[in-house]
Parts: C-alpha cells; sequence; structure tokens
C-alpha cells in the first residue's frame, strides 16, 4: 500500500521515443540513468555532497536492468564513454545523448545501439541518491584501499564500513583516483547498486513502518520516471531489483574492446563489436544468464 501511496508523487519526464522502435522481446529491459543534476539542492546540500555547482544535467552512470522470462537477472552498466551513433547527431559518447536530447534521445539511442526495446525509465540525481541511502541506514561497502578524492569530498580507509549517503555518493562518483578511471567507477557503481537493493528489499526495511516509508518517500521525490512507465512496469523493476539482492542476478558490463580509443570525441570506449552483438542478442530472446557474454 506504501508503494501505492507514493507512486503520485514520482516526477514524470517523456522518455519514449516515437517513430520506428525494435520489436518487443520477452522479458523487461529498463534504463536507468544517474544524472550529475544538482535541482533542488542548496548551496549548503551542494557542499555537504561535495557536488560543486555546475549547472546543466548529465548522465554519470548508465545501466540496463534485464529481467528475463525466468532465470537470472542482469544489471550491465554502459560506460559512459562509449562511442556510439547518436541519432540526429552522429557518432559522440553516448551520455552525450542526454545532453542533447534528454531521457527520450538516451533511450532511442541504447535501442538503436542495442537491437533491445526497452520498457522503462528511471533516473535518480545526486540528492535522490544521498537520500535513498539515508533512508535505507546506511549501507555497508568495503573498498580494498583508502581512497582520498576532494573532488567527490571523500576521505574513507580501506576496508569494510557503513557508508551514509553523502560518503556513498562520493564512492560511487570518484573516478580520478581509480586506476581504471570510469570502468572502475562503472564497477563500484554496480556493486552499491546491488547493496542497496538488498538493503532496500531486506525483512528489517520492508516490515519496520518508519523505515519502508521512508525508504518509499525518498524514492517518489528522488526517481524520475518515463511517462510511459507504469506500475506494471515498476514492479517489473522492483522484480530484477529482487533478484539482483537475492544472488539470483549478475551485475556485468557491455564487453570493451578498447578503453582509449582516440575518436572525434576525444578519448572513448569502443564496444567489443562481436561478444556485445552476442550479449544482446541473447536479451532479445529472453535467455535467463547472461555470464557467458561477459
Amino acid at each position: 500500500g506504501i508503494p501505492l501511496l507514493t507512486w503520485p508523487f514520482m516526477p514524470r519526464v517523456e522518455a519514449t521515443p516515437a517513430g520506428d522502435r525494435p520489436a518487443d522481446t520477452p522479458g523487461h529491459v529498463f534504463v536507468l540513468a544517474g544524472s550529475d543534476s544538482r535541482e533542488g539542492l542548496s548551496k549548503e546540500e551542494q557542499d555537504r555532497l561535495g557536488t560543486g555547482d555546475d549547472a546543466g544535467r548529465r548522465t554519470d552512470t548508465i545501466m540496463l536492468l534485464y529481467v528475463p522470462p525466468s532465470g537470472r537477472a542482469a544489471l550491465v552498466s554502459i560506460p559512459r564513454d562509449s562511442y556510439v551513433a547518436i541519432p540526429g547527431h552522429g557518432k559522440n559518447k553516448i551520455n552525450a545523448a542526454y545532453a542533447f536530447g534528454g531521457p527520450e534521445l538516451l533511450v532511442r539511442t541504447v535501442e538503436q545501439n542495442t537491437g533491445l526495446h526497452v520498457d522503462g525509465f528511471a533516473e535518480i540525481g545526486f540528492g535522490g541518491f544521498a537520500n535513498v541511502v539515508d533512508a535505507v541506514g546506511g549501507i555497508e561497502m568495503c573498498p580494498e584501499t583508502a581512497i582520498k578524492d576532494p573532488q567527490s569530498n571523500l576521505d574513507i580507509p580501506a576496508g569494510c564500513q557503513q557508508m551514509d549517503g553523502p560518503t556513498a555518493l562520493g564512492y560511487v562518483r570518484m573516478r580520478k583516483q581509480d586506476p581504471r578511471g570510469d570502468l572502475g567507477r562503472a564497477e563500484r557503481q554496480r556493486e552499491m547498486v546491488g547493496a542497496l537493493a538488498k538493503k532496500a528489499l531486506s525483512p528489517m526495511t520492508v516490515v519496520l513502518p518508519p523505515r519502508w516509508f521512508g525508504l518509499n518517500w525518498s524514492l517518489s521525490r528522488g526517481i524520475t520516471v518515463g511517462r510511459g512507465t507504469g506500475p506494471v512496469e515498476m514492479f517489473g523493476l522492483a522484480q530484477g531489483g529482487l533478484r539482483i539482492a537475492t544472488g539470483r542476478g549478475d551485475t556485468l558490463m557491455v564487453p570493451v574492446g578498447n578503453t582509449g580509443a582516440q575518436t572525434s570525441a576525444g578519448s572513448s570506449v569502443l564496444w567489443d563489436e562481436q561478444k556485445s552483438s552476442a550479449m544482446f542478442e541473447a536479451m532479445a530472446r529472453g535467455e535467463g544468464d547472461l555470464s557467458a557474454y561477459a
């Protein structure tokens, strides 16, 4: 009842492409975007979260949540520097699609380059992410080395530790101190999403009314969904999150062939054409295990 009560407060945005689209496929595919939007954050909140005050909105994170009819779900990272064809804009890094045309162009770009039909879209900004982490009482993460990154407002020791919202935000944003750059950041983002889903859907969250209401209220205020993403699609998204949280899913990345290709957009990531095509074709068939294609 509480999710249905808070559902009407969730912001909507146009994210369904017009015109020809890939045919619907078995299972569900959702585009999950993490934006660097500071919208609604006061100067004090920007300082607390270490976000800076850059204007505009770009996608720091792009993932596909794949929920097959049966079998293992998959959370698949798309590196934001992936060099792809953007409809109407030639070739560029995939995060430019959002800057050029918002969620609708991002979804169209994903569909064109993967051949998959996207069933829903969800986006969360800096403030929304931190609030959701705080709403579940923080999450435990285990960095292998100490991290000090002033740009992400991050100064943490190595080893397992409980992270509150601002610390978790810095942990998933940081990339300049990561020797693997954007690929390392994408790995931490998948790890964080899995841990957050596990905590959010744990019995201790669901059976405690204040925490359950606080989580749903934070989600309803912090997540923006596509207008075509209704309660049925959100149930499918939650089902995928539950599979990931309970070990019945995998966290993967689109197979990469070159992490430092020099293109007209600067240093870019090129997908491994053969392996990535095989992964997307398996998703289009509704296969229940993508680990062989990673």
